[in-house]
């Protein structure tokens, strides 16, 4: 493996999603770009139903310029294992079958598939592309949207925070197949994403990247802050940097103290509403993930 690190002055210039139809300010689409950067044009993507397949697949304007295609909500999973397969058997060499599927269509719909892909120790690349509901189709709550946010499924109002339910632990849930590779990212931490997808492009096995990838549309924030807003759920301690490699966590970023996790909440809009006692919770919770993770992982 070679430990040269990836940065934006060593980085391709080439473009392998360009001129999609995302929403201004999308943190999905970022990270697609991304990922095709480091893994080149030798790449075969499969993307189910979801933001990046509505926005770059719009034919006659394909924003892929590597193979690409469109796979059934619940089948991400099981279809790279396939592409991989077939490539393998056409004596297809120094090729990357990656997937890459939002939140709901890995935590919910296409887990099944990814877990059996994991099982069987696929040659391949899983991306997950958070942000944190199902938003091409509505801004529904999803398996991985925090406490306390609103989505149109659900509410907040007088009796409800919005979500009530904690934000389901895709990365540990992973880390429990055994997996080869596992890491978490943001697209607020560029270098740090970038410098996994190289060490996932290197391994021979099944890796899997979880991208914390802002959507100003469905969170409610201007279309500028989607880079800094990244950032600063890893700041606050909402989100955490890390890997799972030989049967080991290690966490990559440890903050000596978190800045304001209500400031980060409240200058989205679907966290406006939350009350003094419902940010409390979200930090109680925050403090006790932290707990958990500084125990076992440093």
């Amino acid at each position: 493996m070679s430990n040269e690190k990836v940065n934006a002055k060593n980085i391709t210039e080439d473009e392998y999603f360009y001129g999609h139809k995302a929403c201004a300010g999308c943190g999905g689409s970022v990270a697609v770009r991304l990922v095709l950067k480091v893994l080149g044009k030798r790449t075969f993507s499969v993307l189910p139903a979801g933001c990046m397949s509505a926005v770059g697949f719009i034919y006659p304007q394909m924003a892929f310029s590597t193979n690409a295609m469109i796979a059934p909500f619940p089948a991400t999973g099981a279809m790279i294992s396939g592409v991989a397969a077939g490539a393998k058997a056409l004596g297809i060499k120094d090729f990357h079958a990656v997937g890459i599927a939002g939140d709901g269509g890995t935590a919910d719909i296409g887990f099944q598939a990814l877990s059996g892909a994991i099982d069987r120790g696929d040659n391949i690349i899983y991306i997950c592309y958070d942000n944190e509901a199902y938003m091409n189709t509505g801004i529904q709550k999803s398996g991985l949207t925090p406490y306390g946010t609103k989505t149109t499924t659900s509410p907040a109002g007088e009796n409800l925070p919005g979500s009530i339910r904690q934000k389901k632990n895709m990365f540990e849930i992973v880390a429990a197949h055994d997996i080869d590779y596992a890491a978490t990212c943001s697209i607020g931490y560029p270098n740090d994403f970038l410098n996994k997808l190289k060490k996932a492009k290197e391994i021979k096995g099944t890796s899997y990247i979880h991208v914390y990838a802002s959507c100003p549309t469905g969170w409610g924030s201007p279309t500028n802050t989607s880079i800094d807003l990244a950032k600063k759920a890893v700041d606050c301690g909402l989100w955490y940097l890390a890997e799972y490699e030989n049967g080991e966590f290690k966490l990559n970023k440890n903050p000596k103290r978190f800045i304001s996790v209500k400031d980060y909440l409240l200058s989205q809009g679907r966290f406006k509403h939350l009350k003094e006692e419902d940010i409390n919770v979200i930090i109680k919770n925050r403090d006790k993930k932290w707990e958990k993770i500084r125990k076992n992982w440093l």
